[in-house]
């Protein structure tokens, strides 16, 4: 039954949910820098660019701006491509309202999916892809036409997005329906086949040439000139486009809510029979840690999609060996924020009896520690091998580098995530698909930070890769590697707190 009468209601239900949600922030204060922050660099990324040396600047067939201005089609569809795939694994978007809270609010279907539109943003991947966006656009057509130009940025950011949102009600409305399972990995099945054939034929290249956002890409080329009716019209065009697919999102959103997720409801209600006893305490942590990961629908998800999709781009891509050391920090930082920057909400209300048990605190610390660290190594092991496929031979310099890279980022990772997770836990429900393991600023923060230090512990081994000394890259990653086991250890120490340890606990098990 629907409970709302009008989509009046529903975006007043969807604002009160909002100031619901917004009051409930512990700190307010530094969620106002957070967001003054997040505001400048938006701004800094969509002005700035226009301001810089050869932008706009089309003289030379060959120049930067014209290299940039064949890029941007590419970019386009790459973000409508990549945050379509994101939606998708998290089943439909963020929840503005965690499951159990819902129970007591009447939220209907309409209002859960403009929930998802709001939160889809408060994402460190679609907001470094808007950045970009934003920036190569105001360096292909200038000052001149920056605020006109980003008008229409700003209107396809928003009906990509809205897109992405239908795709993935769509796709969770199927799965959630007879033989739902199958048929989605059917599909998937399908399109990962089709892009591995377009990349073994070489017809990349070709969709390349034929994607549609090179019509809208010319009308922004075009704002150079002045502005002419291609201007209006491609406004208009976007806004209806904006308007229908919200709209259109409701239907799927609407099927999909009112079936049982089946992915779910098979965890809580399967039939797990027992398995021989474990050779020792630790063995007992490390097998229940290892199973509340694989049983959570949205971290094994997300554990799927990170594994393969940057190695599928990579892959397409034919990155060479020095440029694959960024792709274990991209792949591990996502692995961590799926619970690891909140690793004690894996136990959930089970919290209360794991610390109950017979067994050292410094134990329980070094088998989460170590599951995530598996985690972590797993899902970029796999991108790696994914890329390395079409890299060619690499070097011994090359190989080294990369294989310390591997290491010292996801010894980073572990050690800057368990920090996060004694000093700032959070209580939160991962049986939901749609599940994330701290509130939607944190998670930006968060990922920001993971962003910035793996990137740049990637870009120094990029380096060492070109020394002509494959022991440059152990000496540097022995001393970094020891500083993260150091920080390691301090949180250990504080975890075995008993104070401290009572207080995550206590928090995530509310």
């Amino acid at each position: 039954m629907s409970t709302v009468s009008s989509w009046t209601d529903a975006l007043a239900d969807t604002r009160s949910l909002v100031q619901f949600r917004t009051s409930t922030v512990r700190q307010k204060g530094r969620t106002r820098w957070f967001v003054a922050i997040l505001v400048t660099l938006t701004l800094l990324s969509a002005i700035v660019p226009a301001f810089l040396p050869g932008a706009a600047d089309y003289s030379l067939k060959h120049s930067r701006a014209f290299e940039m201005f064949l890029l941007l089609p590419t970019a386009y569809a790459g973000f409508l491509l990549l945050t379509t795939i994101s939606a998708v694994a998290s089943g439909g978007g963020r929840e503005l309202v965690a499951r159990d809270q819902a129970v007591a609010f009447p939220i209907s279907p309409a209002v859960d999916h403009l929930g998802a539109l709001l939160m889809a943003p408060l994402n460190i991947a679609w907001l470094l892809q808007g950045w970009m966006l934003l920036g190569l656009t105001a360096y292909v057509v200038g000052p001149a036409a920056l605020v006109f130009a980003h008008v229409i940025a700003l209107l396809w950011l928003v009906w990509a997005t809205a897109v992405a949102q239908v795709v993935a009600w769509s796709m969770e409305a199927i799965r959630r329906g007879p033989h739902g399972v199958l048929a989605v990995r059917g599909i998937t099945a399908l399109v990962g086949l089709a892009a591995l054939a377009l990349i073994l034929t070489k017809h990349v290249s070709l969709v390349l040439d034929h994607l549609p956002t090179l019509r809208l890409v010319s009308v922004l080329a075009g704002l150079t000139q002045g502005i002419g009716l291609a201007f209006p019209v491609t406004l208009l065009i976007l806004l209806a486009l904006i308007g229908a697919t919200v709209l259109l999102g409701v239907l799927p959103a609407r099927v999909a809510l009112r079936r049982a997720p089946r992915d779910e409801a098979r965890i809580e209600t399967g039939n797990f029979p027992a398995r021989r006893n474990p050779s020792g305490p630790l063995a007992a942590m490390i097998r229940m840690d290892r199973s509340g990961v694989w049983r959570a629908v949205s971290l094994r998800r997300g554990i799927y999609l990170l594994a393969a999709a940057p190695g599928l781009i990579a892959l397409s891509g034919s990155l060479e060996w020095k440029m694959l050391t960024i792709l274990p920090g991209l792949v591990a930082s996502g692995a961590a924020l799926l619970f690891g920057v909140n690793a004690w909400c894996l136990d959930g209300r089970g919290g209360l009896w794991r610390d109950t048990l017979p067994v050292s605190p410094s134990l329980t610390f070094f088998a989460r520690s170590w599951v995530l660290l598996e985690l972590l190594l797993v899902s970029s092991a796999t991108t790696l091998a994914l890329a390395a496929l079409r890299a060619g031979k690499p070097t011994v310099e090359e190989l080294t580098a990369l294989l310390c890279a591997w290491l010292v980022v996801c010894a980073q990772v572990v050690s800057l995530s368990m920090r996060w997770s004694v000093k700032q836990p959070f209580s939160v429900d991962l049986r939901s698909a749609r599940a994330t393991p701290a509130p939607p600023l944190y998670m930006v923060g968060y990922s920001a930070r993971l962003a910035l230090s793996t990137t740049i512990t990637g870009m120094i081994f990029s380096g060492l890769a070109q020394v002509p000394d494959w022991r440059a890259s152990v000496i540097l990653a022995i001393p970094m590697a020891l500083y993260s086991f150091v920080r390691l250890m301090r949180v250990r120490a504080q975890w075995a707190n008993p104070f401290e340890r009572s207080r995550v606990v206590a928090t995530v098990s509310a």
